[in-house]
């Protein structure tokens, strides 16, 4: 038997990177899965690889419409809801250099408000249940103070808009007080924070003596594999962790030691 035998789970940005590894590994403890992704041919071929255990499904997630169809969709098709994991974020198309309002606006649209949207979404069917699991994605970044002073040059007058880090900070804070409000219904909402995960975004994105330097400063000394991300989202899926609500736990082989 699978630790998520007859649950229903929606993974958004599942198509690729960790969220395909979300899909993958949630399917395989016996959860049927929708695979939520803005990119519809990403989300057929992970639905295609994972089986009859998944279906695709189209999503914006800074789009309240369409938040809604999603779990409209997935209502429909199997009844219930029992897991959202908010994993869709601008990351690998981002633009580190982007420090305009416009941009800002934009990642903290699909980045931290897109997870509450969906959570929104799913309420419905969660309170009618009685009962549900919502994970919502962190970073490490939330917590990269030390990374503003190279951001911000010497010879600029322009303040950086640290849009992702900021993005991730505010996922955090939503998870905390989400967590609050929806505990008195049966609905558990915590976060998961990775670390340097070796997904292509983070290739693209973090040059690889860089990874190196970062995983040196983490008590096991390495970078971390999308699975292991996984196997910690499954746990927080599961009944197992019913009594753990408003938590962010950084998996990130010991870079944040919160406490």
């Amino acid at each position: 038997m699978g630790r998520l035998d007859g649950k229903v789970a929606i993974i958004t940005g599942a198509g690729q990177g960790i969220g395909r590894a979300y899909a993958t590994r949630f399917a395989e403890e016996g959860a049927r899965v929708a695979v939520a992704d803005i990119n519809d041919d990403n989300a057929r071929a992970v639905a295609e690889r994972i089986g009859e255990a998944a279906i695709p499904v189209h999503v914006d997630v800074s789009d309240e419409g369409s938040a809604k169809a999603m779990a409209s969709a997935v209502v429909d098709r199997w009844e219930r809801v029992d897991v959202l994991v908010n994993n869709a974020a601008i990351y690998y198309d981002l633009d580190q250099k982007d420090f305009s309002l416009d941009y800002l606006k934009r990642i903290i649209d699909v980045n931290m408000l897109g997870p509450w949207l969906c959570a929104r979404a799913v309420l419905p069917a969660m309170r009618a249940q009685g009962s549900g699991r919502i994970i919502n994605q962190s970073s490490g970044a939330a917590w990269m103070y030390a990374m503003a002073g190279y951001l911000m040059k010497p010879d600029s007058l322009e303040l950086p808009s640290f849009h992702y880090s900021v993005s991730k900070a505010g996922v955090n804070a939503f998870t905390h007080f989400m967590a609050a409000a929806l505990g008195q219904f049966g609905i558990t909402v915590n976060a998961i924070a990775p670390g340097v995960t070796m997904t292509e975004a983070t290739k693209k994105h973090v040059p690889e003596q860089m990874r190196g330097m970062i995983s040196m400063m983490t008590a096991l000394r390495r970078t971390l594999q999308p699975e292991e991300i996984a196997a910690a989202a499954v746990f927080l899926a599961s009944d197992e962790s019913a009594a753990i609500t408003g938590q962010v736990i950084p998996v990130d082989a010991g870079a944040v030691m919160l406490g």
